[in-house]
């Protein structure tokens, strides 16, 4: 059978298609599948589980008739939807992991990630990442009152957007956003695996490392992005 992997769906209100797109992958392909790992980013912003969003929704049932079926549903949070708690995830029937987490996939050890700690030359956003992943700050945050947060990821998403556009001017973008290699290398070795799968930089493809293989999920802003990993190997793909 086959394990999925996807990430960076980004689903909100703006982009109906694509969660529809989801949905139907779930009812399509996901139901024969051995197991699903979403890898972070699965919502543009997750303000607390009290989010009444019709994506939420639907991401919620679909995910439940999934894993009642008897198909494994596994999450990681990512840099949009890392304050994603329990409450929802029980509801969603999702089993939260751990990022990093090293799960062996048909004999091979394989380290799944979101993949944003590798890229640590971009010091802005790793600072902004340490503050929002205190336990303090995510405690205080989610005591305001929901349009108060909503507001809060209204603000954070244009300032991502305004320092995205500021890196592309000085033509940074691709450096600063990308993987270190050295940090990917370092990776592999403190945990041993050859194979490393994350999302987070939007970027799919397969490289080969000294250190082994990094496999990287695509975003699903204008179409699907899928690895299937199997006996016979891993496969990325469109839908």
């Amino acid at each position: 059978m086959t394990t999925l992997f996807i990430s960076d769906l980004h689903l909100d209100s703006e982009r109906p298609q694509i969660t529809e797109l989801f949905g139907r992958f779930i009812d399509d392909e996901g139901h024969s599948a051995e197991a699903l790992y979403i890898l972070g980013d699965l919502f543009e912003a997750w303000v607390g589980d009290d989010d009444p969003s019709q994506a939420g929704e639907l991401v919620a049932g679909k995910l439940r008739g999934l894993a009642d079926a008897g198909v494994p549903v596994y999450f990681m949070r990512g840099n949009r939807d890392f304050l994603l708690g329990d409450a929802y995830a029980r509801r969603a029937g999702m089993t939260i992991l751990n990022d990093p987490a090293v799960v062996t996939l048909h004999g091979t050890p394989t380290l799944l990630m979101h993949g944003d700690t590798l890229c640590s030359d971009d010091v802005a956003y790793q600072q902004f990442r340490a503050q929002t992943r205190d336990p303090a700050w995510q405690q205080q945050f989610l005591a305001q009152p929901l349009p108060a947060r909503l507001a809060f990821a209204q603000q954070a998403r244009a300032a991502s957007q305004g320092r995205q556009s500021e890196l592309k001017a000085q033509g940074a973008m691709d450096a600063i956003t990308d993987v270190t290699q050295d940090t990917v290398e370092a990776t592999f070795a403190r945990f041993g695996v050859d194979r490393i799968i994350h999302g987070h930089t939007h970027r799919p493809a397969v490289h080969a490392h000294r250190g082994g293989t990094r496999i990287v999920l695509g975003d699903w802003y204008e179409q699907g992005s899928v690895l299937r990993v199997d006996a016979d190997g891993a496969r990325l793909s469109s839908l």
